[in-house]
């Protein structure tokens, strides 16, 4: 592959995306949450040339983007209350697992051979001006490596699959910071599956559903798999002061060698939080250490994050 073209989000870059999207590339663009590589949903060779450039397992799902409510139903059976949380929270940070419909044209590989989808409506305008130039549904998982760092800037999706993919549309940070909330609806219930900017109050408030978290088994989602979003070096959590050689992201009254956010705030902290676990992991300390943060609001998705970084298989961190 040629070297990775990176081109500032315009509609010429957006319509050379969709060219390259209808030929069965994927290419890296911008979401609210991070970036992602996005490939026709429907084409599995697409698809599996996602997986190609980040070396993902083939049992780990990817979500689905489509443009709207509507889109989404036509490829998923939607029960009334996935319908009532996309009324309230599409476009935005949600995930919404569902059962196929008969016939519907999503590869196989893009769900890992489950009886059910993974479905997003992004709110960036990249992300859905390709989604429009493209007229596919788009598979985008985030545009790195399996099991590293997920990119909030272009230059972090460079460093990670640059010469493995030929187009990266460069639209600026990723306002949110960390990857969406995905639920799957249910009769009786709602399970979450993976903790994200959309808390389980907020969902419950709109659906009248309690929401319970899934309890183990099977890779039922993206964004279950043990280890995840980890940087090279060892992550050491829950960090007041740092040790020798490690490098210490603070939050609050922690202040370390960089923070989160100074002043506590859950939202800053989620914006900055791959891109600080970038920045450590490019810098001269042998060990990251990063401080402790409240397990509440986004601090559930930021602790879910950091917990999964830091699962080393060597048990190292």
């Amino acid at each position: 592959m040629p070297e990775t073209q990176c081109l500032a989000y315009d509609a010429e870059s957006i319509a050379l995306a969709a060219r390259l999207i209808l030929g069965g590339q994927p290419v890296a663009v911008a979401t609210e949450t991070v970036y992602g590589l996005a490939a026709d949903a429907t084409n599995g060779e697409a698809v599996a040339a996602i997986y190609a450039a980040k070396g993902r397992p083939a049992f780990n799902p990817l979500i689905v983007h489509v443009p709207d409510l509507a889109a989404a139903d036509a490829l998923a059976i939607l029960p009334p209350a996935a319908i009532r949380l996309a009324d309230a929270l599409w476009p935005g940070p949600l995930t919404l697992v569902a059962p196929l419909r008969a016939q519907s044209p999503i590869a196989a590989l893009a769900t890992a051979g489950l009886p059910t989808v993974a479905l997003r409506v992004p709110a960036h305008p990249a992300m859905r001006d390709l989604l429009n130039a493209s007229g596919r549904p788009l598979a985008a998982p985030s545009a790195n490596a399996s099991n590293g760092i997920s990119p909030t800037q272009a230059g972090h999706v460079l460093r990670s699959l640059g010469g493995r993919i030929p187009l990266v549309i460069d639209a600026g940070r990723c306002a949110v910071g960390v990857e969406s909330t995905i639920v799957a609806v249910e009769g009786d219930g709602l399970r979450l599956l993976r903790p994200g900017p959309i808390a389980p109050e907020q969902m419950t408030e709109i659906t009248g559903l309690a929401v319970a978290r899934a309890q183990g088994g099977g890779i039922e989602s993206p964004g279950q798999m043990p280890q995840h979003y980890a940087p090279s070096k060892p992550l050491r959590l829950r960090a007041e002061t740092p040790l020798p050689g490690e490098w210490l992201i603070g939050f609050g009254d922690v202040a370390g060698d960089v923070s989160l956010s100074r002043g506590g705030d859950l939202t800053e902290a989620a914006a900055r939080l791959f891109e600080l676990l970038h920045a450590a992991d490019a810098g001269p300390a042998a060990r990251i250490a990063v401080a402790s943060i409240p397990a509440t609001g986004l601090g559930l998705a930021i602790n879910d994050r950091l917990k999964r970084a830091a699962s080393k298989p060597n048990g190292a961190g």
